[in-house]
C-alpha cells in the first residue's frame, strides 16, 4: 500500500521544545506510547478475540445446533469490533505479504470476492477448508468478508444442523487464517528488532524515518487518512444525497447488521491511539485547544455511531437514524479539519495526498 505523502516543515520543532535533543525526545516518546499503549494492546486483543472466535467455530463444526450457530455469529461481531479499533493503523506489518487485504477484501464494488465465496461454497473446493492452503488463494476469499457470507449470507442457517459440513469447514479455515494473520501482526509489533523499533527510533541510518518529523508525520496520517476511509469510502459508500439513493447492500457488514458497530470501533480506535500516544502534547500552549476540540468530536462522533443500531437498511429507512448517519459525516469532516489543518498547522505539518486518492 503507498503511503501518504505528508511534507513537514521545520516548524514543527519550532513547535516543540526548546532545543533539537528535547524536541526528538517528546516526539520519540509520542511514538512509543502510541505503540505500548494502544498499537501492542489493539493486535494482543485481536488475536485473543479472533482465537475465540475460532474455538465457537470448531464448536459449530463439531456440534451443528442453533446454540452453536449464534454463539459462532457473536464471536464474529467481537472479532470484527476488534478489528474495527485496529485496522486504522494501515501501515507497518499489517501491510506485508497482503496481509490488509487478506484480512478483510472491501470494498467488492463488482462483486469479484463474493462470487468467489459462493463458487468455494457451491463447487466444495477442498483446498479452501485448510488455513494454510487458504491463504495462496484469492485475499477476498481469507478474510471477515468470507466470514461473515458463511455465518449470515444465504444458506447460513443450514450451518445449525450437518447439512451444510462443507460450509462449515471453509468458515473455521477462514477463522483459522484470519487467527494466522492476527497473530503473525501481532508479533512483528512486538519484536525487539523489527518495525516498531524503526518508528520509534528515526535517525539518518533509519530506511524508513530519518528523523522525528517524519515519525511524527506518520502517526498524523493515521487520522488523516483513518477519518477519509470511516466517512468518504465507508459511510459515503451507502448513504446517498437523499433517501431515494441509499445502498445499503454496499455497506460493510451489513448481513451480520454490524455495520455502525464497525463505524463505532473506527473511532474509538482513533480516540483509544490519541489519548494513549498524548499525541496533544506536542501543542503549544496557546493551541491546546485543538487537543480539546478532538476530544470533543470523538465524542461525539462514538455516541452517534452508536445510537445507529440494528440492521442498515432499517437505520435508513428511519429518519432519525439516517439523520445520525449524516451527522456522523459532519462530525467526521470537522475531525479531519482539527487533525489535517489546526493540528498539523500548530505543529508546522502540510497534509499532501492522500493513500485513498483513485480508490
Amino acid at each position: 500500500m503507498t503511503r501518504t505523502v505528508l511534507a513537514a516543515s521545520l516548524a514543527l520543532f519550532m513547535a516543540l521544545p526548546a532545543s533539537a535533543a528535547s524536541a526528538n525526545e517528546a516526539s520519540d516518546k509520542v511514538i512509543a506510547n502510541a505503540i505500548d499503549g494502544f498499537i501492542r494492546p489493539a493486535y494482543r486483543q485481536m488475536v485473543e478475540i479472533s482465537g475465540e472466535m475460532g474455538e465457537a467455530m470448531d464448536q459449530l463444526c463439531a456440534a451443528p445446533s442453533t446454540e452453536h450457530l449464534e454463539a459462532a455469529r457473536e464471536a464474529f461481531a467481537k472479532t470484527t469490533r476488534a478489528w474495527s479499533e485496529v485496522e486504522i493503523i494501515r501501515f507497518g506489518p499489517i501491510t506485508e505479504h497482503n496481509r490488509l487485504e487478506r484480512m478483510l477484501f472491501w470494498p467488492d464494488r463488482k462483486g469479484t470476492g463474493l462470487k468467489q465465496v459462493q463458487a468455494a461454497i457451491a463447487d466444495e473446493d477442498a483446498t479452501a477448508t485448510d488455513a494454510t492452503k487458504l491463504a495462496e488463494k484469492s485475499v477476498a476469499m481469507q478474510g471477515l468478508g468470507a466470514l461473515e457470507f458463511v455465518l449470515f449470507g444465504a444458506g447460513a442457517d443450514e450451518l445449525a444442523d450437518a447439512s451444510a459440513t462443507y460450509r462449515c469447514a471453509y468458515g473455521k479455515a477462514i477463522s483459522g487464517n484470519i487467527g494466522i494473520i492476527a497473530a503473525e501482526v501481532d508479533a512483528a509489533w512486538h519484536s525487539d528488532k523489527g518495525f516498531a523499533e524503526q518508528w520509534k527510533h528515526p535517525g539518518s541510518q533509519n530506511p524508513l524515518y530519518r528523523n522525528a518529523t517524519e515519525a511524527v508525520t506518520e502517526l498524523l496520517e493515521v487520522y488523516v487518512n483513518g477519518l477519509e476511509l470511516v466517512r468518504d469510502v465507508r459511510v459515503n459508500g451507502f448513504l446517498g444525497k437523499e433517501a431515494a439513493s441509499d445502498k445499503p447492500k454496499q455497506a460493510l457488514y451489513w448481513r451480520s447488521k454490524d455495520t455502525a458497530a464497525s463505524l463505532a470501533g473506527n473511532i474509538a480506535g482513533m480516540k483509544a491511539l490519541f489519548d494513549a500516544s498524548h499525541f496533544g502534547s506536542l501543542l503549544p500552549a496557546d493551541s491546546e485547544w485543538i487537543a480539546q476540540s478532538i476530544d470533543f468530536e470523538f465524542a461525539n462522533a462514538l455516541n452517534t455511531a452508536n445510537a445507529i443500531t440494528g440492521p442498515i437498511d432499517v437505520a435508513l429507512a428511519d429518519a432519525d437514524k439516517r439523520g445520525k448517519l449524516s451527522y456522523f459525516g459532519v462530525v467526521t469532516s470537522s475531525l479531519s479539519e482539527l487533525f489535517g489543518t489546526r493540528l498539523a498547522g500548530a505543529l508546522g505539518l502540510t497534509a499532501g495526498f492522500s493513500s485513498l486518492d483513485g480508490d
